[in-house]
Order: C-alpha cells, then structure tokens, then sequence
C-alpha cells in the first residue's frame, strides 16, 4: 500500500459538513484536497481543470442524483476512487459493487486504509 502524502484526492460529498470532516481526515493523512465538490457538475469541472490522484465520492448526492457518471469519467482516465454509502453495497451499481467502498459514518483509518489500497 502506498503513502497519501502529497495525494490531490478529489472529495465529492453533497453534505458541507461531512465534507469538512472528509477533508480534515485526508488532510491529517497528508493529502491535498481538492473540492469539496457538491455535485456532479462540480466535480466533472474539477477532474477536467484540477491535477487527480484519486477521489472519494459519496454514492448519493441528493435529489435523486448519483456520483455515477463521476465513476465512469475517473474509470475511463484510470483516476482510481472510493465511493462512500451510508447505504452499503446495495448502493452502487452492479458494475461498481467490486469497487473500493467506505461505509458512512466516515472512519478515519478505514477512509485512510481504503484510500492506500488504490496504489
């Protein structure tokens, strides 16, 4: 498993405060975060103008909107990514079920653990 200092992790999460705590525990590992981004149009604006080493994206964005379409443009730039689901597997799509995932609430070693093993 790899270091994350110095990582630029995209962080997607459409709640600020859960945002703030995902920062705060990347930032504690030594990554630069990039974001927060609220929705999928942020993010897609920050994975096109911002240098990615990886994200972490919540599966639910609110108003019935996933970060889905976020997954497929990190896969197709081979960008590697968690997704974060306080509603488990069940959450994700067939094609992402065998992806990295974090279960909300957010744990700071399991983000931190889970995060390394995309290197």
């Amino acid at each position: 498993m790899g270091s994350l200092k110095g990582k630029r992790v995209l962080v997607v999460e459409d709640e600020p405060l859960i945002a703030i705590v995902l920062a705060d525990i990347l930032e504690d590992a030594g990554c630069v975060v990039v974001g927060p981004a609220y929705d999928t149009d942020q993010a897609l604006a920050r994975i096109s103008s911002d240098a990615i080493d990886a994200a972490v994206l919540d599966v639910n964005l609110g108003s019935g909107l996933t970060s889905a379409p976020v997954a497929d443009v990190l896969a197709a730039r081979s960008i590697p990514f968690i997704f974060a689901t306080g509603y488990g597997e069940n959450a994700l799509r067939a094609q992402d079920r065998k992806r990295f995932r974090v279960d909300k609430p957010y744990d700071a070693d399991k983000i931190r653990e889970t995060l390394k093993k995309c290197w």
